[in-house]
C-alpha cells in the first residue's frame, strides 16, 4: 500500500512537470518536465518516500523502442564505410579525455586512481556500476553518483542548450480502437524479443531488442501499427520519472569536493562532446541537435528518445550509440580492467 501511495505521488508530481513544461514551452515536456520535478521533489517531500519501480522505466522503453524501429531509416547504411572510421575517432577521443578527467581528479580531488579512471570512464551507468561492484578498492557509492550526475546533466542539459535549434518532431499517429488489436499484439510481440535479447546478452534489452525486432519486419515488409502520441507521450513519462528518482538526496552528502567534482567533470565533458558535434555537423553535414546527440556520451535508450522527440536524426543517433555501447564492451571496459589489475599489482608491490 505504501508504494502505490508512493507511485501515485511520482505520477502527479511527473503531471505537474509536464504541465509546467508545457505551459512555459520548455523542450521535450513529457520527458523533461518529470526529470526536473521528480528530482527536485525528493529533496522537499520527507513523509512519502518516492517510489518508481523498473517495470514501468521498462514498459516504456519497449513502447519507445517500437516507436525508433519504426522510423529507422536504412539509407544511412549507404555510408557506411565512413561512418566507422568517425565513429572510432569521436569514441577513442572521449576515451583519452575522460583519463584525463580522471588523473585530474586524482590530484585534485583526492580519489584513488581506480575510483577515478571508474568515474570518468564513457561507460553506461548500469555496465560501470555493475563493474565497480566486481572490483575491490573502487569506491561504489561515488561512481554512482558520477554516472548518475552525468546521465541527468546530459538528458536535461542537451535540450535545453540546444532550445533555439529544436524543431518538434512531427505528430504521431492518434489513437484509433480499430488498430488497438494490432497494437496490443505488437506490445506483446516486441516485450517476447526483450526475453530473447536477455538469453543473447544484447546491451539495453529493453530498449534494444524491440528496435531490432521491429526493424527485422520492416526487412521482410511486414507492417505495423504506429504508436499513438499520447502512449509516446506517457513512455516518456515513464521513463523521465525513473531517471529523476537516481540523483537521491542520500548521494549529496558524499562530500563537498566529491559532489562538485561530479558536477565539474559532467560540464567539462559535456562541452567536450558538443565541440565533438559541432565537428562532426560540419564534416558530415547532419543537422546540431543530430550530431550533438550522436557525440553525447548518454545512454543509446536516453539519447535516440530524445532524437525522437526534437525531430533529430534517430537512424543517424542509434547507430552512433549502438556503436558507442559496443566499444565500451569491447575496448573500455576490457582496457579499465587491465588498469584495475596493474593498480593492484602496483599497490602490492608486483609490479
Amino acid at each position: 500500500m505504501q508504494q502505490i501511495l508512493s507511485m501515485v505521488v511520482v505520477l502527479a508530481v511527473s503531471l505537474l512537470g509536464v504541465s509546467v513544461f508545457t505551459i512555459f514551452h520548455l523542450p521535450v515536456p513529457w520527458l523533461l518536465g518529470p526529470i526536473f520535478f521528480v528530482l527536485i521533489s525528493q529533496f522537499f517531500i520527507k513523509k512519502i518516500p518516492l517510489y518508481w519501480p523498473p517495470v514501468c522505466r521498462n514498459l516504456g522503453l519497449i513502447i519507445v523502442g517500437i516507436a525508433i524501429g519504426q522510423s529507422f531509416d536504412f539509407d544511412v547504411f549507404s555510408g557506411m564505410d565512413w561512418l566507422i572510421g568517425i565513429m572510432l575517432l569521436v569514441n577513442v577521443m572521449v576515451l583519452l579525455f575522460s583519463a584525463i578527467l580522471a588523473f585530474g581528479l586524482v590530484k585534485m580531488g583526492k580519489l584513488s586512481l581506480k575510483t577515478a579512471l571508474t568515474c570518468t570512464v564513457p561507460g553506461g551507468l548500469s555496465q560501470i556500476v555493475a563493474f565497480a561492484e566486481e572490483e575491490k578498492d573502487i569506491d561504489l557509492a561515488v561512481v554512482t553518483y558520477f554516472h548518475v550526475i552525468r546521465v541527468i546533466a546530459i538528458v536535461i542539459g542537451i535540450p535545453l542548450l540546444l532550445h533555439v535549434h529544436v524543431a518538434e518532431s512531427g505528430e504521431a499517429s492518434a489513437f484509433s480502437f480499430s488498430s488497438m488489436g494490432e497494437l496490443i499484439l505488437l506490445l506483446a510481440a516486441a516485450a517476447g524479443s526483450v526475453w530473447v535479447g536477455k538469453k543473447l546478452k544484447i546491451p539495453v534489452p529493453y530498449f534494444l531488442s524491440p528496435v531490432l525486432f521491429v526493424i527485422g519486419l520492416q526487412l521482410f515488409s511486414a507492417g505495423t501499427p504506429e504508436v499513438p502520441g499520447i502512449l509516446l507521450h506517457f513512455a516518456q513519462l515513464m521513463i523521465g520519472a525513473y531517471i529523476g528518482r537516481l540523483l537521491t538526496p542520500e548521494m549529496l552528502v558524499l562530500g563537498k569536493r566529491v559532489v562538485l567534482w561530479g558536477i565539474a567533470t559532467t560540464v567539462m565533458l559535456l562541452l567536450f562532446t558538443f565541440g565533438q558535434g559541432w565537428m562532426l555537423m560540419k564534416m558530415m553535414g547532419y543537422a546540431l541537435t543530430t550530431s550533438i546527440l550522436s557525440t553525447a556520451a548518454g545512454g543509446l535508450d536516453q539519447m535516440s528518445l530524445l532524437a525522437s522527440a526534437i525531430g533529430a536524426d534517430v537512424t543517424v543517433v542509434t547507430i552512433f550509440q549502438m556503436f558507442r555501447i559496443l566499444f565500451i564492451f569491447l575496448v573500455v571496459l576490457p582496457l579499465l580492467k587491465a588498469a584495475c589489475h596493474y593498480i593492484d599489482r602496483k599497490n602490492e608491490g608486483k609490479v
